[in-house]
């Protein structure tokens, strides 16, 4: 058995999998991979995806849910695009690799990114705290947990501005005020789908109110929400999958559920970090993912004994990312945690 820690594309659950390699072979006559987008079967799907997201996050009315491509890699711009107001500017709160890309791309955008706070003096092993935001931008945007690094916001920037945030890495693996959000966008591939759908939770009241004349047609957030996700051919197996995957989070127990779970898994690990001699975090515990361990050796010299424990254990994709190093955990929603017993174990017999 494999205990797949990678932090590329998601685990889902067993039921989950063959479900979606059921619908392969057969979705009401067709497999799901050829299946018609305007079909009615795939509209009930989408539409029943659409509503799955609003129960399983509590969205209030005045929210719409699309699925669009792209990634949070295109959300970026997006996000500057339809969020841009009178003064096209924006307060960035920079504390990784993906603060920094969205930063990049606001100004493509044509908004002026306002680095407002920044973790970078200490390789963002920590999240800012006391942040002041100006009264000259239109909107505030920050990344909520930060996969490389392994640091998570615990509470939401508290502002007037409108908030967006990205939410790629930890959406619904704990409970969410979405009131306080004018635009939650996130790639699927953690811990609601395959890679191929990203998922946008847009305020109504902004859609069509951008500064930024001529937004090109499928960056404009307002024709997807006329178009119910269709304007074209959406990612029909990835938003197929991710409902599967969110009737089966809503029929156990949900998002408060998965939360306690979620707690319990890294609160088993970060215990053994924290207890064992041979290993130390890397980033302010206050500031510690519950979705992205990273941790490291305090004596280098053990690096090859401990691969092989953990290798020989059927553990893959614990190799930190190279701006940090290390060990990196990746333990979203699906990893069971038989799986962090098993790296436990292995940290134990070092």
């Amino acid at each position: 058995m494999k205990h797949n820690f990678g932090a590329g594309p998601c685990i889902l659950p067993q039921e989950v999998f063959k479900q979606a390699a059921a619908a392969v072979l057969d979705f009401n006559g067709l497999s799901i991979l050829e299946v018609s987008h305007r079909s009615a079967d795939f509209v009930a799907v989408m539409e029943e995806a659409r509503e799955n997201i609003k129960k399983a996050l509590n969205v209030p009315d005045g929210y719409t849910v699309l699925f669009l491509q792209g990634g949070a890699s295109l959300g970026f711009l997006i996000a500057a695009y339809n969020m841009a107001g009178k003064h096209k500017r924006a307060a960035y709160i920079n504390t990784g690799e993906w603060s920094t890309k969205a930063i990049k791309e606001a100004k493509n955008a044509g908004v002026e990114p306002v680095v407002i706070a920044s973790s970078e003096d200490k390789n963002f092993s920590y999240i800012p705290k006391g942040v002041t935001i100006p009264e000259d931008v239109d909107f505030v945007h920050y990344t909520s947990n930060n996969t490389i690094y392994g640091t998570q916001f615990k509470h939401i920037p508290v502002t007037n501005k409108p908030l967006v945030c990205d939410m790629s890495s930890d959406i619904f693996s704990q409970t969410i005020d979405v009131s306080k959000f004018d635009l939650i966008y996130a790639g699927a591939q953690k811990n609601l789908g395959p890679a191929g759908a990203t998922l946008y939770i847009v305020k109504d009241s902004i859609l069509g109110n951008s500064s930024i004349e001529n937004i090109p047609t499928y960056l404009n957030l307002a024709v997807h929400s006329k178009k119910d996700s269709m304007f074209n051919t959406p990612p029909v197996f990835s938003v197929f999958v991710s409902n599967l995957n969110l009737k089966h989070l809503l029929a156990n127990g949900g998002v408060p559920g998965i939360q306690q779970l979620n707690e319990a898994k890294a609160a088993a690990l970060y215990a053994e970090i924290d207890r064992n001699p041979n290993f130390e975090g890397t980033t302010a515990v206050e500031d510690r993912s519950l979705m992205n361990v990273t941790f490291r050796l305090t004596d280098e010299s053990k690096k090859e004994s401990f691969d092989k424990l953990w290798n020989d254990a059927g553990a893959v994709g614990l190799k930190g990312h190279r701006s940090v190093g290390g060990y990196r955990a990746s333990i979203y929603n699906a990893l069971d945690i038989s799986s962090i017993e098993v790296l436990v174990k292995a940290m134990q017999q070092l």
